[in-house]
């Protein structure tokens, strides 16, 4: 079976409320969505709508006639017998997708004109851009509506355009109201009684159905598929482009011209063209779709591959992670590392992985990049505290001091300090200065460097490590590290680690 895929990103998909493409930005996604992508057809414009809009269609019309793609361009006209096809045709078009209503309703109540008026002006509109070169597919607009009030004028509206030379009927589910059900019976209903016409399938997705609407369709008999990229579309969008063709592939056998590689970065493209961005957790693009969270699903991968499925992250230029939090395992650890190229002891894993669990509980978010970190962070750490935390209250002004209230054990003894700093770093070194006069045997060394290093992904609640190297009264020097998502608080740690380090009794 052929299945042919029509992009409406760049025309239904700019009826999502705030979305407008800059006339560049429509050229580069046209460019991307056939030369790339590979889509059979995209729709990228409606006639009329500006002059920024005809010359975004006259660039892409020069750049499609160039590369051979102009016929699969297609522009959305309307029944006004020539001023849709001038338009189209003043920027090289050469197909126009004739609105037409596929409601009784909306024939007599919209356009306030009977069936046989409606027709007859389609009819002038066809005749004038067959005329002058233009071919014709027809939207028969709210047809699952049209369909269930009078199907007879759905019938008689078909019967009076079959021979007029239309290479494409297509039928929108406007408003995205039909299930699946529904589209199987109405769509074998037309394919059976006009088995010579060639019908395009245009969903919606008001019920989250508009997927399952696509299967329905093809196995009723549909020839053609409208979606967009990221779902974009009026009210809840349009069918997702990326995953009508990998259903269409891997559930029903159909051999699509799509180029799965480029199907997640033209996502990210319309979403930075757009602004609306795809959930995490959307089929085939979202970032959490190939991560693995619980342990025992990572401990089936590398045992065998027991939770891998033909929807792998490869086919999409993608890779499978494990995430690491509170349901990580041994496993989910051991995958991470792996990827890292890191080799850990078993009872250094263990340490590790008590860390991420701990960090996890407390809902920090761990990326790979942040574990080499953590690594550091248990493996310098000795257990044996002279020294701990109990509590610090940080206060810092924009325009003047910081100030901390420090708590601390020193040797089973609770101490308390106040004091006031150039930050609030500072502040806590006063004031962990002044709860160790008492005690001889244990100072803070000379801070010589104090580098802070965050990893790489943007995420403003990342884990930081603050790496601090310290000069001892031997004149050697020693680094040592804390991590944690507040910077200060991890030059903390790093600076009671060296204290301890030097302290031991």
């Amino acid at each position: 079976m052929q299945i042919t895929l029509m992009d409406t990103t760049l025309r239904d998909g700019e009826q999502t409320q705030g979305v407008s493409f800059a006339p560049s930005e429509k050229v580069s996604l046209a460019q991307a969505l056939l030369g790339k992508l590979k889509v059979d057809r995209i729709e990228v414009a409606s006639a009329g709508v500006s002059q920024g809009e005809q010359l975004a269609v006259k660039q892409i019309n020069d750049w499609a006639l160039d590369n051979g793609y102009l016929a699969q361009v297609e522009v959305l006209g309307f029944v006004d017998v020539n001023r849709s096809v001038d338009w189209i045709l003043e920027t090289g078009g050469k197909v126009i997708n004739l609105l037409c209503k596929g409601s009784e309703k909306h024939c007599l109540t919209q356009l306030r004109q009977t069936p046989e008026q409606h027709i007859e002006r389609i009819e002038q509109t066809i005749e004038y851009a067959h005329a002058n070169g233009v071919d014709v597919n027809v939207y028969f607009e709210d047809w699952s509506n049209g369909y269930q009030d009078s199907p007879e004028y759905v019938y008689h509206l078909t019967e009076a355009l079959q021979g007029l030379g239309i290479n494409h009927f297509m039928l929108p589910d406007t408003l995205g109201v039909m299930s699946p059900n529904e589209v199987s019976v109405a769509i074998s209903d037309m394919v059976s009684r006009f088995p010579e016409l060639q019908f395009d399938f245009h969903p919606h997705n008001d019920y989250g159905l508009a997927t399952a609407n696509v299967i329905a369709a093809v196995e009723a008999g549909i020839s053609s598929i409208h979606c967009t990229v990221n779902c974009l579309g009026e009210r809840a969008g349009n069918a997702s482009l990326a995953e009508v063709s990998v259903v269409l592939r891997d559930k029903l056998g159909i051999d699509l011209s799509i180029d799965e590689k480029h199907i997640v970065d033209i996502s990210q493209m319309v979403e930075s063209f757009s602004g609306k961005f795809v959930a995490c957790n959307a089929p085939i693009l979202g970032t959490d779709v190939f991560t693995q969270t619980a342990g025992i699903h990572a401990d089936g991968d590398k045992k065998g591959g027991l939770y891998v499925t033909k929807l792998s992250p490869e086919r999409f230029a993608r890779k499978r992670t494990y995430a690491l939090g509170k349901l990580a395992g041994k496993a989910s650890l051991e995958q991470n590392l792996d990827a890292l190229g890191i080799k850990l002891s078993a009872e250094d894993q263990r340490k590790v992985l008590d860390k991420v669990i701990e960090l996890g509980d407390k809902k920090q978010i761990i990326t790979t990049d942040d574990l080499p970190f953590i690594i550091s962070d248990v493996l310098e750490s000795t257990g044996e505290e002279r020294v701990s935390l109990m509590d610090c209250k940080m206060t810092s002004n924009f325009k003047g001091s910081s100030s901390v209230e420090l708590t601390v054990s020193i040797d089973g003894e609770q101490c308390t300090a106040v004091a006031e700093g150039n930050g609030g770093y500072d502040a806590f070194t006063n004031a962990l200065d002044l709860t160790l006069e008492p005690f001889n045997d244990i100072s803070r060394p000379h801070l010589v460097d104090y580098q802070v290093h965050i990893p790489k992904g943007g995420h403003t609640n990342a884990l930081t490590e603050a790496a601090i190297t310290w000069e001892l009264n031997n004149g050697r020097k020693m680094t040592t590290r804390g991590v944690n998502s507040n910077q200060v608080f991890a030059a903390i740690q790093a600076t009671l680690r060296v204290i301890n380090s030097l302290a031991k009794k």
